[in-house]
């Protein structure tokens, strides 16, 4: 079995797994950084899943979100878990409306790689829709930015 990381070193494990996944659209990473049996509690759909669901997940989203970015607002480590709350932001190609989604999601390590996810994101801003082509699930819960 690999080494197990550090809290600091999950976290940092954390940020550089959203920078390549998302920001940088690096798909090729989820099957480098997830153990082979990944799950993911909360799916595409709501739906536990594996690596090749979120996989394709992301690949929607990088196609109907094309400036999509995300950042990480608050990060805590403990055990073989890391914490995170983040916010997704990118421009609604359609109308050109500033769109955004805030997130919890909870990683499990095991060793070096992420095992496990939950995740949670916020409710969309009342009387907004946002789908452009993504599950309904993410579709749903897209709402326009803060001024």
């Amino acid at each position: 079995m690999p080494a197990t990381l550090t809290p600091d070193q999950m976290k940092q494990f954390v940020r550089n797994h959203f920078e390549e996944f998302v920001n940088k659209r690096n798909v090729a990473v989820i099957r480098q950084n997830m153990t082979e049996d990944f799950y993911d509690h909360d799916g595409p759909g709501g739906k536990p899943v594996g690596i090749e669901a979120d996989e394709q997940m992301m690949l929607a989203m990088y196609k109907s979100m094309p400036d999509l970015q995300i950042e990480i607002e608050d990060m805590i480590a403990e055990g073989d878990k890391v914490a995170c709350r983040n916010i997704w932001r990118w421009t609604d190609p359609a109308s050109g409306k500033k769109m955004q989604f805030h997130g919890f999601v909870l990683w499990r390590f095991e060793g070096n790689k992420i095992a496990e996810r939950w995740a949670t994101v916020t409710p969309p801003a009342e009387g907004t829709e946002w789908t452009g082509g993504m599950s309904s699930r993410v579709g749903s819960l897209s709402r326009p930015a803060a001024p």
